[in-house]
């Protein structure tokens, strides 16, 4: 303890206090009021809190000298009860803090009363309510006094001691409102034992219960030197705390019975004070004194953390906890009352204040924050918990941490003086504390430090934050390889010391992914070869590429397409690991992109193209036609790349169905001023000559409005094929027959059976041609040789049909409005057009004049 600094002191409160009433005899005060007993029989009371005091006789009227014997106060300084002794006997008065006069409380009379135990937490400034007395005879009675009604309301007797009559020395009470009523404790010593008692209800009926049950008690009889008999003196006393009794202290024969009381528990018994008191112990008188005889303190009181003895002329002041005497206090008496030295000690528990009193004079004794060095008394004692509880600045906290440290240190408990350590900011640096684990090899202990460590930092201490974090990383590293080169087989076994350190290393890179380094821990683990852990790193930091690129080294393609589609991951990465994900796997690769419409398929052409280069086995889904397919029907993809991709990896296709079907389809069609294709013609037809895709070619002349090169291909492939083509052109007739007679010569050219049947077939083609082409118009395609006969047939249906025309013409003469120039224009058109039909004479040109005629 600090000598420099007084936690008790002592000063004079009043010099003649007493007024002349005699010497003082008791004393006892409550709420800044003191009252006084004196050897004439006079109560005196001193009210510090209004400046005022006054003096009642309690003598008058009774034979001889008398004397108080006694005299209590409640804790709000209302009530008062005194006991008066002389050559009458003894009687007990009442007061009131209003009253001029007391009042004698008639059924005590010839009772000593040495003890009174007041109702703390239901008494009133107007009322008692009960309250306990006990007297010299081991008697206790129960007392109501209400002001108004200037006398006592009952008095009923309670108990008697039978077994061993003595007297009662210390009385305490203490009550709780619980569900079933009140709960009563009521303390009480003699000479030689401590008696509990404990119910519910009221007094009476807790009292009554004892009539067939055993009072509880705790003897100490002790002996008491024949030169201190004539101060011999009992004391019970309650600490009060907020209103409730924290601990007790008995001043026994035997030395300072004390322990804890717990009113706020639920007790399973009402017997006895098992129930409520806790860490009791005793103080022995002799630590009180070195190398001489015990001497028993005359008076005490009790502070939160204190005993304050009365021994001789000196206060002694004792630590309960440490049971040390940590100061002396002396009073400046008045030379007439050395002799008697100081009486009697009391205390005001509402004030927080203590009294000491001599003869004539009233001393205070002031507390001066008596708590702020238990914390070091309890560290003496090793009693760390309690001694945190008490500590008031973090240099006291460090001293506690500190022993705790050394003391698991010097024990070998290295991981538990880690976690001590750790808690330490001054007194020891971070740089003595891990010189001490190193310097014993002790890297587990070191590394425990270092996490506690961190976990005491302030979040604004960044640098030392990110240097022990990255410490630890190495220190986890080194613990990882040991523990692998140790034994290798921790591998496979999941309840490995191995993998319970792994799992731990991963939690410790999530909790601190924001304080290390990224570039110096990712080193760490590599130079280590912790390619997982790098991985595991790699994704906390969001360094995604990393990720993915391991995955795919491993093989894991749906782990890696699974990381790129998480929304934090750019979508560069997408494009960048398209040609190796596609190759490792196409289907889920494929299903990937199709689940993310994001994605510009023009982009990943290159990966697309790159897999659509490896062979395949025939029926193998295309995944690259798949998701093409997909970009172009479902998400009407417009880019001429990706459809000239997929119309490439249509041509190469063994069936071209679905190159067909892809050139037919009209993409833009219903949009105004929208193209009917978005890929390149040209390129489609260059690419289908060379696939030899003649049908598809066929189309995209024809798309081009390149109808002759479109009839001319068809008609290497199909006839039938020539002849569609040739009718898809409406709008321009010379054109059109010019293609009707390239499939007409083709036709003819091609026909390898008989004369007769050739032209036959030849007839029924125009039939085809729907009137287009004439016998004349595809006799040139027949050899020179052939006989008119053969063709007499046609020329015949041919010559109807001109006959039909001149009939019609001749009407057309007839008409007024038709000139007869353009008659024999027409007449003139049709001879040659039938003289073309051969050279030869006996063609039957003369027939033909006839006609015209």
């Amino acid at each position: 303890m600090d000598p420099g600094r007084k936690v008790f002191t002592v000063d004079l409160l009043e010099r003649y206090a007493a007024k002349g009433r005699g010497v003082i005899t008791c004393m006892a005060a409550g709420n800044d009021v003191i009252v006084l007993g004196t050897s004439k029989g006079w109560v005196i009371r001193h009210d510090f809190g209004v400046g005022d005091s006054y003096d009642i006789d309690l003598s008058a009227g009774r034979p001889g000298e008398n004397s108080i014997h006694r005299v209590f106060v409640d804790p709000g300084g209302s009530h008062c009860i005194a006991t008066v002794v002389g050559n009458g006997g003894a009687d007990t008065f009442y007061t009131h803090a209003k009253w001029s006069k007391p009042r004698v409380l008639n059924k005590l009379k010839g009772l000593v009363v040495n003890a009174v135990a007041w109702n703390r937490q239901q008494i009133t400034e107007a009322s008692t309510k009960e309250f306990i007395l006990g007297t010299d005879n081991g008697q206790l009675h129960e007392i109501c006094v209400d002001e108004k009604d200037k006398k006592e309301k009952y008095i009923k007797f309670l108990f008697e001691l039978t077994e061993l009559p003595e007297a009662f020395m210390g009385l305490q009470m203490e009550t709780a409102s619980v569900s079933n009523g009140t709960r009563y404790y009521i303390m009480a010593v003699t000479p030689t034992r401590l008696y509990s008692f404990t119910g519910f209800g009221s007094l009476d009926t807790v009292f009554a219960s004892y009539l067939d049950r055993t009072v509880h008690f705790m003897e100490l009889p002790g002996e008491i030197p024949n030169r201190q008999v004539h101060f011999f003196s009992i004391e019970l006393h309650f600490f009060i705390k907020q209103r409730r009794a924290v601990h007790f202290a008995w001043l026994s024969g035997a030395g300072i019975y004390h322990g804890g009381l717990n009113f706020g528990a639920q007790h399973s018994s009402t017997d006895g004070d098992e129930n409520f008191v806790e860490n009791k112990a005793l103080l022995d008188y002799t630590k009180l004194v070195e190398g001489a005889e015990a001497i028993k303190p005359s008076s005490m009181a009790v502070s939160e953390f204190h005993f304050l003895l009365l021994i001789g002329n000196k206060v002694k002041v004792v630590n309960r906890i440490s049971e040390q005497i940590i100061e002396e206090l002396q009073f400046d008496q008045m030379s007439e009352s050395v002799s008697r030295g100081i009486i009697g000690l009391c205390s005001d528990a509402t004030a927080g204040l203590f009294y000491a009193y001599d003869q004539n004079s009233i001393f205070q004794v002031s507390v001066s924050d008596e708590g702020r060095d238990m914390w070091k008394v309890y560290l003496d004692m090793k009693e760390y918990a309690t001694a945190l509880a008490n500590c008031r600045d973090p240099l006291q906290k460090d001293q506690v941490y500190l022993m705790q440290a050394e003391a698991a240190f010097a024990s070998k408990d290295f991981l538990r003086a880690a976690s001590f350590y750790a808690k330490i900011n001054y007194v020891l640096s971070f740089e003595e504390i891990t010189l001490k684990f190193i310097s014993v090899n002790e890297q587990d202990a070191l590394r425990t430090f270092l996490l506690r460590k961190l976990d005491n930092l302030a979040k604004d201490d960044k640098c030392q934050i990110t240097m022990i974090s990255t410490w630890a990383t190495e220190l986890y590293l080194d613990k990882i390889n040991r523990l692998l080169l140790e034994d290798d087989s921790v591998l496979e076994n999941r309840n490995s010391e191995y993998q319970s350190i792994i799992r731990e290393f991963r939690a410790f890179l999530s909790d601190c992914k924001d304080v290390l380094d990224e570039a110096t821990t990712m080193k760490l683990l590599e130079s280590y070869g912790r390619v997982e852990e790098l991985v595991y790193f790699a994704s906390l930091k969001e360094q995604y590429e990393i990720v993915v690129h391991h995955y795919i080294q491993q093989g894991e393609a749906k782990k890696a397409l699974e990381v790129l589609q998480k929304p934090t991951v750019p979508i560069d990465l997408q494009y960048k690991f398209a040609p190796d994900l596609i190759i490792l796997d196409a289907y889920e690769t494929v299903e990937s992109w199709m689940t993310n419409n994001n994605l510009n398929p023009r982009k990943l052409i290159p990966a697309m193209m790159r897999y659509s280069s490896e062979p395949h086995a025939k029926n193998e889904t295309h995944e690259v036609i798949k998701y093409l397919e997909y970009c172009v029907h479902r998400l009407h993809n417009e880019d001429p790349g990706v459809h000239n991709l997929l119309l490439s990896l249509y041509a190469k296709q063994e069936d071209d169905s679905a190159l067909l079907r892809f050139l037919q389809c009209k993409f833009g069609k219903g949009r105004e001023n929208g193209p009917d294709f978005f890929y390149d013609p040209k390129y489609a037809l260059r690419l289908c000559l060379k696939e030899k895709r003649m049908r598809a070619c066929v189309h995209i002349y024809s798309m081009m409005s390149m109808h002759e090169e479109a009839v001319a291909l068809a008609l290497q492939v199909d006839t039938e094929l020539a002849m569609a083509e040739a009718d898809k052109v409406e709008d321009d007739e010379d054109l059109r027959k010019k293609l009707w007679l390239m499939i007409a010569k083709h036709v003819i050219e091609q026909e390898k059976g008989v004369k007769r049947e050739n032209i036959r077939k030849a007839i029924a083609f125009l039939k085809e041609t729907d009137g287009l082409l004439k016998i004349e118009d595809i006799l040139p395609f027949f050899p020179d040789f052939a006989l008119i006969d053969d063709f007499k047939e046609a020329i015949c249906s041919s010559l109807e049909d001109y006959n039909k025309q001149i009939e019609q013409l001749k009407e057309e003469m007839n008409d007024a409005t038709h000139g007869a120039d353009n008659i024999r224009n027409d007449i003139s058109a049709l001879a040659q057009r039938y003289a073309v039909i051969h050279q030869d004479e006996d063609c039957g040109v003369f027939m033909f004049l006839d006609i015209c005629a």
